[in-house]
């Protein structure tokens, strides 16, 4: 009979975190899917991601604070909603794997010849200045500057690219690479764009003709989702848990940014931490927050700290959760010198249990949404996986390539240390 029962246990616990794992990746594929468009500014896809989590929250019983779960904000945006293309002799680039834009650069719409610059010719003022008003005044047949960094070193490379960005108001600007893309999310608009293009798909001394639409939005509202789980007991603590729901969006018609690592894992997380405590309450009020606006410079969390819909003195811990896309080598603790009770915590728990490989102590940044908490005083971490998956703001930050073998098992660790901080 013991066999049995313990048989039993062990099915029931399979099944269910089975279900829980699968409601998990139902969450993060739907996040990445094309049709949130990389939930950026084009086609509203951050809000389109917005609803469906406010969704989710209504769905796992979480109360809305002020009657809303959306807490909205404006903030300038630069976008590129339609044609984004670029052709070099007869061959049509692919975007986000043969070329970039700068998230910040203007329209275009010519044929580019382009006068490639080296190093010494850039950095000598009097040659470079010289090169930049013939074609200014049409002295000569280019209408932009090339210069290629491949074998040029990263000091270097840095401060002829901040040199060429101070030209993006006069004239064309390329710049040819080896290293992977990386994008980002711009707030300001040039009035020419900045190209960066792989060394594999440069052809030299051959026309380029650029095509993009770009559209410069200076007060697009987007909005923080809120959810609260609130204790009976009115002098409870209060834990906040965040993870930022928002991602780069999309480049033209033919690239978007699905932004699965970063940060569809984490807001599914946040809510599968959600939905166990909403299954096992706990003495505490636990407020969950998805951040819109993190990638554009943390405005949502910089936004509700400055404008608070919970009063933050009665705030006693936040847990921020960002990239949970691996986990085989095991997390990282931002602000874990700073907060040595809760990484001493965390590692506690891992020791009981053996959850994970590694809990990394990392110092103080400013690289997500805790910041803000801690630059007022709040106590904060921010805690994000390491392994093998390590696509990060490029077009293969894809749902096929991320890592489930830890998920349930980071869960545990979280939940386990809001019930016991």
């Amino acid at each position: 009979m013991l066999k049995f029962k313990l048989l039993g246990l062990f099915l029931i616990t399979f099944f269910l975190s089975f279900t829980q794992l699968e409601e998990y990746k139902r969450r993060t594929e739907t996040l990445c899917s094309p049709s949130f468009h990389g939930r950026g500014y084009v086609n509203k896809g951050d809000s389109l991601a917005a609803n469906f989590i406010a969704n989710e929250f209504r769905e796992i019983g979480l109360k809305a604070l002020k009657k809303s779960y959306f807490q909205y904000f404006n903030l300038a945006v630069n976008t590129f909603p339609e044609v984004v293309q670029i052709i070099i002799g007869d061959e049509k680039l692919i975007a986000g794997q043969d070329y970039l834009i700068s998230p910040e650069s203007g329209s275009c719409d010519k044929t580019l010849n382009v006068k490639e610059l080296s190093v010494d010719e850039i950095l000598n003022e009097n040659t470079f200045k010289s090169e930049v008003k013939a074609i200014l005044n049409k002295a000569s047949n280019y209408n932009a500057i090339l210069f290629n960094s491949v074998n040029v070193g990263s000091d270097t490379n840095r401060l002829v690219e901040s040199t060429l960005s101070q030209l993006l108001d006069l004239i064309p600007i390329v710049i040819v690479t080896n290293q992977k893309f990386t994008w980002s999310v711009g707030r300001h608009q040039y009035k020419f764009p900045l190209i960066e293009l792989q060394q594999s798909a440069y052809v030299p001394n051959q026309k380029m003709y650029v095509h993009i639409d770009a559209k410069f939005i200076p007060n697009y509202q987007s909005q923080n989702v809120i959810g609260y789980l609130p204790s009976k007991n009115r002098r409870a603590e209060t834990v906040v848990v965040t993870a930022h729901y928002d991602h780069l969006g999309r480049m033209g018609k033919d690239a978007y940014f699905p932004g699965a690592n970063d940060n569809a894992s984490g807001t599914a997380m946040l809510l599968l931490v959600a939905d166990y405590f909403k299954q096992h309450p706990v003495d505490k009020n636990i407020l969950f927050i998805a951040f819109g606006g993190e990638e554009a410079g943390l405005v949502g969390s910089g936004y509700f700290v400055n404008h608070p819909t919970y009063k933050l003195k009665k705030i006693d811990f936040v847990l921020n959760i960002d990239i949970m896309g691996s986990g085989d080598d095991g997390i990282t603790v931002v602000n874990a010198v700073e907060q040595e009770k809760a990484f001493e915590l965390l590692q506690k728990i891992n020791e009981e249990k053996q959850l994970l490989s590694l809990i990394q102590k990392r110092g103080q940044t400013q690289n997500s949404d805790h910041y803000w908490f801690s630059h007022n005083q709040i106590p904060a971490i921010f805690i994000y996986t390491q392994g093998s998956n390590k696509n990060y703001h490029d077009i293969n930050d894809v749902y096929e390539n991320l890592k489930w073998d830890k998920v349930l098992d980071i869960r545990q660790l979280f939940v386990d240390f809001i019930e016991r901080y």
